[in-house]
């Protein structure tokens, strides 16, 4: 028989990876060892035609990082009034816990130990039909889950952002990115105060599943 994995922890690790902002540890370093760690086993996600167009950018200076919280901030606000305005109307009870985390977060960007911006070598035609998208973020976006994945099996805190986005250019001149490469997102990296994380609540998988035709569930 071959290799068997520990399922309980797999599935933990999978069902609680969380993401994490009000619980980011502002106070305690992140090494860049640890951080190279996780982009090693990110390294080993799937990617078409095995040509793995990523590159990891760990901003870590003092300040880079408020440049970037300025820029995600300046995206953030208009944002974030529009999001609130939409989950008010469909009356989600976590709304206010949802703001309040995110509010938080656009607070406290440059405090963050290290950020992370994933980078995927050359940019999409603006005309990319369907086919080229999917096939250009999905050769790069199961290594950024690996490395979020790494990153907390090893106690580490992240979110996945994209807000900073809005203002692409103005975070490519800071960290001085050509101009032939794309910008995946913006990933807090910490690690995080407090006990575990819970499994978070979903809809049941037999309602989500469907089976050969729209909607066709168990």
């Amino acid at each position: 028989m071959g290799f068997t994995f520990d399922l309980n922890q797999t599935d933990h690790l999978l069902s609680t990876t969380r993401a994490v902002r009000k619980r980011l540890d502002l106070t305690r370093p992140v090494p860049r060892e640890l951080l190279i760690d996780c982009v090693r086993l990110a390294a080993q996600a799937p990617a078409g035609s095995n040509l793995q167009k990523w590159r990891w950018m760990v901003v870590d200076d003092p300040d880079l990082k408020m440049g970037l919280a300025d820029i995600y901030r300046k995206a953030y606000l208009p944002y974030i009034e529009m999001q609130r305005n939409q989950v008010e109307k469909k009356g989600r009870t976590d709304a206010d816990g949802i703001m309040e985390s995110a509010d938080y977060l656009a607070t406290i960007l440059e405090k963050v130990p290290a950020l992370l911006i994933p980078i995927g070598l050359d940019r999409l035609p603006t005309n990319a039909d369907v086919q080229a998208q999917t096939g250009y973020y999905g050769s790069l976006l199961p290594a950024v889950w690996s490395f979020m994945l790494a990153a907390r099996s090893r106690g580490l805190g992240t979110a996945y952002t994209t807000l900073h986005l809005k203002y692409e250019q103005e975070a490519a001149q800071l960290l001085g990115l050509p101009d032939t490469v794309t910008q995946l997102a913006l990933i807090p990296v910490a690690y995080y105060t407090g006990e575990d994380f819970k499994v978070g609540k979903r809809r049941p998988a037999e309602e989500i599943t469907y089976f050969n035709s729209w909607k066709s569930t168990l």
